[in-house]
């Protein structure tokens, strides 16, 4: 897993209200737009200082269109910028029809087969 690239993908789209919406929107133009072209840019976003060998792993690029949170966290992506991200995209939703915490709840339910294991490295 390239978990600086994930890690950098989770933290630019949750604090970035145009990025998060079209994320919500199409996931998998958004995660191939962003790949091209803001996952590129290093620094501060100076568009003139680009890498040219980051990528997303195939499984990786999978996970972020499916919103499969589980399988980011298993394949090492930060527990945190995972979470939050994924509060931006379903807590208004499952809290309307569920109840407050409820997106929450359910995160930790799909993750606590890792109850009494040690969690995946968040190291780069």
């Amino acid at each position: 897993m390239s978990k600086y690239f994930v890690n950098k993908f989770l933290f630019q789209v949750d604090r970035d209200p145009e990025l998060l919406a079209a994320y919500k929107d199409d996931p998998g133009a958004l995660v191939e737009q962003w790949e091209a072209s803001l996952g590129r840019q290093l620094g501060n976003g100076d568009p003139v200082e680009r890498t040219t060998w980051l990528s997303f792993e195939p499984e990786e690029r999978r996970a972020l269109v499916e919103h499969d949170y589980v399988a980011l966290f298993e394949q090492g992506a930060h527990f945190f910028l995972c979470l939050t991200l994924f509060i931006a995209v379903y807590d208004e939703d499952y809290a309307a029809s569920q109840g407050p915490l409820s997106f929450q709840r359910e995160y930790a339910a799909k993750l606590s087969h890792w109850l009494g294991k040690d969690y995946p490295t968040v190291a780069l």
